[in-house]
């Protein structure tokens, strides 16, 4: 079996460990660098169970304009503003994570996301397969056999959970191609979509099953039994669809990665630099 390309929303993973761990962890300067140490922690526990052929950091902005022209209120709850202590660790993403052999690369146009599954599609057309550290469930959608997104909970220790087709299913009651239309109708509250006035995932779920699509829902809203499910629909429509083209992934334009084996010392060194010293000596000791 080949060895998997890891690919890492590396913004979801940095605020997570940002929050997970105490603002004390400082480097040489007196500067945090608990975002920093924390991901470096998290991508290192998948990359010893998987031994990835490479591992890949996605960036881009938090709210892509095409999302944002779509439906003003996309992200518009969340805080605008970093925390003070967060910028000059995200700035230093590039140098740091470099330094362990893993490739950097940022969308501009595009979300984290979309990197994403861009390279999970390229890796599942060449024969491969690819593993999604992420904390986003709109990821689900590109769970596959070839596939595997790797969900970090909110404050979980255990590493990530392996989540396949088998789980989406079992936790939606969908497949995972009708992932994005399933978001639509249920909504989505950390990014700010509303959804289908009253519907939950229960009633998404069934409607999805009984009609395939969300379009093909709206074509068939007029013919809801239920008044109240049928005005939401009917009046709703084009913002679900809206919602749906939010939710769907879009093609980031980049080459497949070539392999990148983990360089222990050049990352226990880089660790060594920033005053991690119990990260250090684990990576060296994995290097001999």
């Amino acid at each position: 079996m080949p060895a998997p390309l890891l690919a890492v929303d590396a913004p979801s993973m940095l605020f997570r460990a940002f929050y997970a761990l105490p603002k004390t962890i400082v480097g040489p300067d007196g500067k945090p660098v608990n975002a920093l140490l924390g991901t470096a922690n998290l991508i290192l526990r998948e990359v010893e169970v998987h031994d990835p052929r490479a591992v890949v950091l996605c960036f881009g902005p938090d709210a892509a304009a095409y999302r944002t022209e779509l439906y003003p209120a996309y992200h518009a709850e969340r805080e605008a503003a970093m925390p003070d202590e967060l910028p000059h660790q995200f700035a230093a993403c590039r140098e740091f994570f470099e330094a362990f052999g893993w490739i950097v690369t940022t969308a501009d146009h595009l979300e984290a996301d979309d990197l994403l599954g861009t390279y999970a599609r390229l890796e599942a057309d060449a024969g491969g397969r690819a593993l999604l550290l992420t904390g986003d469930r709109d990821m689900y959608q590109c769970a596959s056999e070839n596939v595997t997104v790797l969900y970090v909970k909110t404050g979980g220790g255990k590493g990530a959970e392996e989540v396949g087709p088998a789980e989406v299913r079992e936790r939606y009651g969908i497949d995972p191609a009708l992932v994005p239309d399933f978001i639509a109708l249920r909504g989505d509250p950390s990014d700010g979509l509303p959804g289908a006035k009253g519907v939950g995932p229960k009633t998404a779920a069934e409607l999805l099953r009984e009609h395939g699509s969300l379009e093909a829902i709206l074509d068939s809203a007029i013919r809801e039994r239920r008044p109240a499910l049928r005005a939401a629909l009917i009046e709703g429509r084009e913002d679900l669809l809206a919602f749906k083209d939010i939710a769907t992934l879009r093609d980031a334009k980049v080459k497949r990665p070539k392999d990148a084996p983990t360089d222990w010392l050049g990352a226990a060194a880089a660790a060594r630099e920033r005053g991690m010293k119990k990260l250090a000596e684990r990576l060296e000791a994995r290097a001999t």
